[in-house]
This record gives C-alpha cells, structure tokens and sequence, in this order.
C-alpha cells in the first residue's frame, strides 16, 4: 500500500498556502481568463504575444493551484507552541553560536514552503536544520557548507 508523504508545516506556513491558494484561485485565475478573452478579441492568435503570454500564465496559475492544494492535503500541522522538549524537533526555535567567531544566528527550523533564511526561518531539510535535530543544549554540531565545515553550539532552544 502506497501512503502519501506528510508534510510537515507550521500553522502560519499552513495559513500562508491557504490564502495564496485563495488569492490564486479568487483573484489571479479570474483575472487571466480576461486577458486571455481580451487577447483574444484582439484577432490572429498565431501572432498574438498577448494571447500566448495569458496563456503560459494560465497554465502557471493551474500548476501552483494544484501544487498547494496537494501539499495542503499532505500537510501535517505541527504547532510549536503546543510543544516542551529539552531536544532539537520540528518548530523549534534554536540559538547557536558558531564555535569559530562566536557569531549568534537564531532558527526556526519550518517546512520547505515556509523556509525564509533573512526572516530565520531555515527547512528541516536544510543541511544546518538536519544537523541540530535531535540535539540538545550544549552540544555542538558540525555543518558542511560552500565555505568549509563550520562548528555550532547550541545555546538555547525554544518552542514558540
């Protein structure tokens, strides 16, 4: 038996896909069947770009409908707030010092979707993401990036 994979999302990565689907699906999908029917009316379609542009958009807007409506049908909603460990999880908010320069950055560790590196949110399937899981205050992990192995601490973990 096949079973779909979960995806693992925060409730405001789940709210945020729910009003992009919206807005596509209330604004955006609306709006190009008008300029499809306008670039129409235009005449030629062959040589129509207006036409061949709403269309390619047409087909943009149908693949992002379908492809949140199946991530919001896989999607497993975990609630940060709702959680107390002592470990490294999913939702976690994480202080890590890098052992090298003593530089402090702070994580959220999010769903793919959700993943904003500037706003410190990373993916739990970012390479600095799978090293912290599982770990706890203290313990020090090691991140291959472009630059070379870097070394973190974990100083704080939080569940917000």
């Amino acid at each position: 038996m096949i079973t779909r994979r979960q995806i693992p999302m925060t409730p405001e990565g789940h709210r945020r896909l729910h009003e992009e689907l919206k807005k596509l699906k209330a604004v955006d999908r609306p709006k190009n069947v008008a300029d499809i029917e306008h670039a129409r009316s235009l005449g030629d379609l062959s040589e129509n770009a207006e036409y061949h542009a709403a269309k390619e958009k047409q087909g943009f807007i149908a693949s992002r409908i379908a492809e949140i409506e199946n991530k919001l049908a896989q999607a497993h909603i975990i609630d940060p707030s709702k959680m107390n460990h002592q470990k490294v999880v999913f939702g976690a908010t994480v202080k890590i010092s890098d052992i090298n320069n003593g530089e402090e950055i702070q994580y959220q560790i999010v769903g793919a979707d959700e993943s904003d590196v500037r706003g410190g949110k990373i993916s739990i399937e970012s390479p600095i993401a799978k090293s912290l899981i599982g770990k706890e205050k203290g313990d020090t992990v090691k991140v291959s990036t472009p630059k070379g192995t870097k070394e973190f601490e974990i100083l704080e973990i939080r569940f917000e």
